[in-house]
Formats: C-alpha cells, sequence, structure tokens
C-alpha cells in the first residue's frame, strides 16, 4: 500500500534531515596536496537531501545539527541559509578559542578524473555534531506541534559517536510516533566505523536503527555491510550493475524488516572517475520500479549525487505518492547534480522533468 504521508497544510515542514554539515574545501582540477586555493561548500550526506528539496523542489525544508560558534561555523550557516534551509533547529556551542572541546568539521575533496578517482580527507574528530546526544531536542516540539511530512537521516550521522547513534534512534522513534514518514540512508563508510568496532559496530547501531526506518536507501555494499545481507548463487566477478543480485537482498531485508515500506538504490558501473553507467531501482509495496539507464555519464563532480538522488525520490513520493515518479526523479536529480561541482545541487525542477522525459542537452536559448 503506498506511504501514508501527512497533507502539507498539516505541517510546517516537508523534510527535516538530522547529520552533520561540514565545510567542503574543494582544490578544482587539482589535488589536495598541492593546492594553494580552495573554493568552500558546505555539504553534509543527510543536509544535503533537505537542502536539494528546497533549492530544486521548493519545498520547506530544515537541517538539524549542531556547530561550534566561531567564524567558521558561522560560514557554514551561511552556507545554508543562501541555500533555503531552515536554521531553527542549529545548536551553537560555545568554542574554547582552539577546538580542544568542540569544532567545526572540514572536509578537503578531489573531485577526480580519468582514471584518478575522487578522494575525500575529512577533518571531523570532536565536532559539535558528534557530541549531539538524546535529550538535546524537543521532538515533541519538532514533530508534535510544528509537524514535518518527512525525516531524513543516515548512517554517516549514526557512526559518528555512540550519542549521534542512540540520537538516531530516539528521532527516529519519535518520528513515527506523530505520523512522520521517516528514510535512512546507509552510506556505509569503512573509515568512520574503523577505530569503534569496525563491521561489526556498524551492523549493530544500523540493524537497530532500521525497526524504525519507512523507506531505506543504500546500494549492495551498504545493505551487506550495514545491515549483513548476503545473496548467495550471485558471481561476484561479473562486472556491471547487477540488478538480480539488489532484488534478491532486498526481497531478504524486507522479510526480516517489515516495516520497510521502501527501499531504493542508485545503480552505478564506475569506467572512470568522470564517465559512469547510472541508473536506480525502487521496492515498493512488493513491486519493483527502475529508472530510465543513464549509460556513459559525463561527471563532473560524483561527490553527492546519491543524496540527490535521494532528494529527488523523497520529492516524487512527496509530490505524487507515486514509486515510478520517485525512482524517476530520484535518477535524473542525481545525475545532473554531478555535472555541476560542489555537494548540492544547482539544478532546477524544469531541469529534473526534461531528463526525465527524455530531453537532451541541447543549448537552451
Amino acid at each position: 500500500m503506498p506511504l501514508t504521508i501527512k497533507p502539507a497544510s498539516e505541517v510546517a515542514y516537508d523534510c527535516l534531515s538530522m547529520g552533520e554539515v561540514m565545510l567542503r574545501l574543494d582544490p578544482g582540477e587539482g589535488r589536495i596536496h598541492t593546492a594553494r586555493q580552495f573554493t568552500a561548500w558546505e555539504g553534509g550526506g543527510e543536509y544535503n537531501v533537505t537542502r536539494g528539496l528546497r533549492r530544486c523542489f521548493g519545498l520547506r525544508a530544515g537541517v538539524i545539527t549542531a556547530f561550534a560558534d566561531n567564524p567558521v561555523g558561522r560560514l557554514i550557516e551561511d552556507f545554508i541559509l543562501q541555500g533555503g534551509v531552515d536554521t531553527r533547529f542549529i545548536q551553537w556551542k560555545k568554542y574554547d578559542g582552539i577546538g580542544r572541546d568542540v569544532r567545526n568539521g572540514l572536509n578537503f575533496t578531489e573531485r577526480g578524473f580519468g582514471i584518478r578517482g575522487a578522494v575525500g580527507c575529512p577533518d571531523r574528530a570532536n565536532t559539535a555534531a558528534s557530541q549531539m546526544k538524546p535529550g538535546d531536542f524537543d521532538w515533541d516540539e519538532i514533530f508534535g506541534k510544528l509537524g514535518a511530512r518527512w525525516f531524513h537521516t543516515g548512517g554517516i550521522f549514526a557512526a559518528l559517536s555512540e550519542t549521534t547513534a542512540q540520537l538516531t534512534i530516539e528521532a527516529c522513534k519519535a518520528a513515527q510516533k506523530y505520523g512522520t514518514i521517516v528514510s535512512y540512508d546507509l552510506n556505509y563508510r569503512p573509515s568512520l566505523w574503523s577505530s569503534i568496532g569496525g563491521l561489526a559496530k556498524a551492523q549493530e547501531v544500523n540493524r537497530e536503527i532500521a525497526k524504525y526506518v519507512d523507506v531505506m536507501i543504500g546500494n549492495e555494499e551498504d545493505f551487506t555491510a550495514s545491515l549483513g545481507f548476503e545473496v548467495e548463487g550471485v558471481d561476484e566477478n561479473v562486472r556491471g550493475i547487477d540488478v538480480t543480485n539488489f532484488k534478491k537482498m532486498i526481497e531478504t531485508a524486507v522479510k526480516e524488516f517489515p516495516n520497510f515500506k521502501a527501499t531504493a538504490t542508485t545503480l552505478r558501473e564506475v569506467h572512470t572517475a568522470t564517465v559512469n553507467d547510472w541508473a536506480a531501482i525502487c521496492w515498493h509495496d512488493g513491486k519493483f520500479y527502475e529508472s530510465n539507464a543513464y549509460p556513459n555519464l559525463e561527471i563532473m563532480d560524483r561527490v553527492g549525487g546519491g543524496d540527490s538522488f535521494a532528494s529527488g525520490l523523497v520529492y516524487g513520493f512527496l509530490d505524487s505518492n507515486d514509486p515510478e515518479k520517485a525512482i524517476q526523479y530520484g535518477a535524473a536529480h542525481g545525475a545532473l547534480a554531478m555535472t555541476t561541482p560542489g555537494d548540492t545541487t544547482m539544478a532546477s525542477l524544469s531541469e529534473v522533468t526534461k531528463v526525465v522525459s527524455g530531453g537532451g542537452a541541447r543549448v537552451v536559448r
């Protein structure tokens, strides 16, 4: 059956996200270790979704996060304000002057080119967001009084600390209590889990959170690493987008987690850092829906493409509660987001609609 989504008229927000937002420092076409200047952007796996919903799709969005109250934190806030995302749920932590107690996260990211893959070098230890904990937010006020149609968070935020994992569970439970749809992007990052228990800890945390999720997002690696699902009888040496493998994995997942009302993933085959095959698939109410395929997609900056996919997916459900439309908008928005620099989208709804309908790249005059 379709997702039960609140009418927009009953709530203050279409979507709220919870996660860390970092300052991205981008060396452009060069390398981090030889750069003499960087372009600054904001970005965060969970935040990028609501930012896309606001800037591309025109929905009401807010972010739940925390910053150290210093000029770097205020710079990131300024980027968020430029994106039109509501900042009222940002916690500001007193800065001690050197970052011994609390600081803001930095993310140095190379885009990659050709045979040289993208490289991320995050500097995020002891950040304000990683210190967020249960009890920090009044969920009855946020989800009960103000209200949101959708709540999005993910495995990057949950991996930051013991307390962010606990807060994720608290928030998901509260959202469901008030009838808000909960989506979660597994976003498995080995580097985040390696020092706090590795794969076993990742599965322990994510399997607990999964109990309170309506829409689960993740690729084959995410479902295997974060949730522990393995599919037998599939040749791992076969190159290409293995849709059959993913379908088997999802069928296994929804049997164990019957609370999943929908699942979705991007399907990416990496030829080079700048040429990928790109598509997406969604399971909903016992059926699979596949997006248009985008073979040999030329990429400027792949970082944030999956987040923009999630953003388009959420928009499709919020706009029409139609999984076919959701997966098409997700794949098209993700593809467009990777044609511009930075973590966040620069696409418009009309551009997404054009790509969904098969429009080409001829000049627009």
